[in-house]
């Protein structure tokens, strides 16, 4: 599927790169007016792009793109795996990065930032360890909250492989009601109330303290894992209902964030709240146009065209891009402007700079510290049996997957 499905590289680090804008040009100096405090108090930019406004506001849409592509990646990853290698993998995935990531921005707000350094302990520990910090408590780093969205769909998915019996289909279907049901409601009551309303903000609450129960969110890793079904498989129109019911529940919730941005933010008042449903709604098109020629193709036998290597290498830089360019990426724009770069230069100088950084540390460190705790794991216990690729798990029930064609048959058909 790799091949196939190169495009969601690039596509993935384009969401980095317009969630960093968002942060860096906009929600650095924005924040203050909607009233809640962010990391932004100890490293804030103090640049100001107001003339940026139009152009950045929503790119906190990235994260909703991204939440479809990893519904994907996940279903394509567990359709193929035994639930061990299936953790096992997660876990080599996401945490050396983290580790790399959480200790760079623990120094940082060490260094530079003004609060207590007691106050950044906790939050690096639970950093670490992957731990949702819950409703109350405080992020190292505000972007952090994702990954408590993340965690609970690898584990949701995790227990419906070892229960034998909930298979992908199934767990699509659960999300994408879940998700609809809960954005469906909370569409309503926002239409019938004000920001400063209590009721208002319990709902916005469940975006991002409470991102662990995906009721905001699990419709777009739903959507992630239709298009994955439709890469493997023609939909039935049940299903194709459902992905409908995954659109608009994403858009609704898409929608009424954009929509509190917009009443609470003076600098975009004259904004549109479509503008961030149009993007996503582009990045979801590319993937389902991608799916249905995925599916076309391998119905056919014919091999997928060599993506190039560099597509791939921008989806490894992707999640330590993500990861480090709000803390650490804030504090290289403060020396870059201390050392005479006005504020514009700096900002792309800056991204280049991570980038660069976010390289290193997914082609040299991340492999170092995948290799060492898959040595530990080997000499303190015992890693999980690699499923045979003739063998599908329960959980893929239903999808169609097709095995690797014959080497003589691609040969014959090219």
């Amino acid at each position: 599927m790799k091949n196939h499905f190169a495009l969601l590289d690039p596509l993935r680090f384009g969401t980095a790169v317009g969630v960093a804008i968002f942060h860096q040009m906009f929600w650095s100096w924005a924040w203050v007016s909607i009233g809640v405090p962010g990391f932004e108090r100890y490293v804030a930019a103090d640049v100001l792009y107001p003339s940026a406004a139009p152009f950045t506001w929503f790119g906190w849409v990235g994260v909703e793109i991204f939440f479809v592509i990893s519904g994907f990646v996940i279903a394509n990853s567990a359709c193929k795996s035994s639930p061990g290698e299936f953790l096992l993998g997660r876990a080599l995935r996401l945490y050396p990065a983290v580790w790399v990531c959480a200790t760079a921005s623990l120094l940082v707000l060490l260094i530079f930032g003004t609060g207590p350094a007691s106050e950044f302990i906790l939050p690096y520990i639970h950093a670490m360890l992957m731990v949702p910090k819950g409703v109350t408590g405080q992020w190292l780093d505000g972007v952090y909250w994702t990954l408590a969205a993340e965690t609970a769909f690898y584990g949701l998915v995790y227990c419906a492989m070892l229960s034998k019996k909930v298979t992908l289909r199934h767990l699509a279907w659960g999300l994408t009601i879940y998700s609809a049901i809960f954005n469906a409601a909370a569409l309503l009551v926002l239409s019938c109330t004000t920001p400063s309303d209590l009721i208002y903000l319990i709902v916005l609450m469940f975006r991002v303290p409470a991102a662990a129960y995906l009721l905001n969110h699990g419709c777009f890793f739903a959507l992630g894992i239709w298009l994955f079904i439709s890469a493997n498989r023609e939909l039935t129109k049940l299903e194709r209902v459902a992905v409908a019911v995954t659109c608009l529940s994403g858009a609704a919730e898409i929608y009424y964030f954009a929509s509190f941005f917009l009443t609470s933010i003076p600098a975009i008042a004259d904004q549109s709240a479509f503008v961030p449903i149009m993007v996503w709604a582009a990045a979801v098109l590319l993937i389902a146009v991608a799916a249905n020629r995925n599916r076309n193709r391998r119905a056919a036998g014919i091999a997928a065209p060599e993506a190039p290597a560099y597509w791939r290498t921008l989806g490894l830089i992707t999640y330590p891009l993500y990861l480090s360019h709000n803390i650490v990426g804030s504090a290289i724009i403060h020396a870059l402007v201390d050392a005479g770069l006005d504020a514009t230069t700096a900002v792309w100088v800056q991204l280049g700079i991570l980038v660069l950084i976010c390289w290193f540390i997914c082609a040299k460190v991340e492999p170092a510290i995948r290799g060492a705790m898959t040595r530990a794991i080997t000499y303190f216990g015992q890693l999980p049996e690699r499923l045979p690729t003739s063998r599908r798990p329960k959980f893929s029930r239903g999808l169609g997957l097709w095995r690797p064609a014959p080497a003589k048959m691609i040969a014959t058909l090219q």
